[in-house]
């Protein structure tokens, strides 16, 4: 498998770093949507990163998708999703908040770094989505005594919101105090310290 995009990217990272958690064997290619669009567009008439090429030869392009393909190809107890009820819902919806937190910071870095005038209303709204966001996430985790959001192991939930909080911290430090969110903040030095996460990792480079 080909797995395309940089790991700046906290899309791009979640899915590197499940990959190797499986101890999936994949060629990393480290495009940027705006150096290597071209290329891209050749795999991803969207543009857009994570692209995964499989191994036949078919693409998937976005993350959610890629996660459930993944989680497909490992038998159940091996997952990064629980695989019963409440707790797998449980641990989308965990899932699905960071990653619309992280899509957001998307666009709000896009918003303030590429426009010669940001739109108040827009910053406004993106800022108030990512602290809704953010506290949602850090009031589900204080009500939790786990070492990892569902169990003692980490999962996709955990992955994400991880992934999330680092790009949202080095791209936008002004919106996102990690500090202010103690339950969150202990989470993701946590994931951090794991060697997944250490081997799958880029500093945030903003597009030039």
């Amino acid at each position: 498998m080909i797995l395309i995009g940089q790991y700046d990217s906290s899309f791009v990272r979640r899915v590197g770093i499940a990959m190797t958690l499986y101890g999936m064997t994949f060629e990393h290619r480290p495009w940027s949507v705006f150096g290597d669009a071209a290329r891209l567009a050749a795999f991803n008439p969207l543009t857009r990163v994570p692209t995964l090429v499989l191994d036949d030869g078919d693409v998937l392009v976005d993350s959610h998708l890629i996660i459930d393909h993944l989680d497909s190809l490992v038998e159940p107890a091996r997952r990064l999703y629980p695989t019963a009820e409440p707790a797998r819902r449980r641990a989308l919806k965990v899932a699905a908040l960071a990653t619309g937190l992280a899509d957001t910071g998307v666009s709000l870095f896009y918003e303030k770094r590429l426009h010669a005038e940001a739109s108040d209303l827009l910053v406004e709204r993106r800022s108030a989505q990512m602290l809704g966001a953010l506290a949602a996430l850090e009031a589900d985790r204080a009500g939790r005594t786990s070492t990892y959001w569902f169990g003692e192991a980490p999962g996709h939930a955990d992955i994400a919101v991880a992934c999330a909080l680092r790009h949202m911290a080095e791209s936008l430090p002004e919106i996102v105090d990690i500090s202010a969110y103690p339950h969150l903040e202990a989470l993701a030095a946590r994931m951090e310290a794991l060697p997944a996460f250490r081997t799958i990792f880029q500093p945030f480079v903003p597009p030039s």
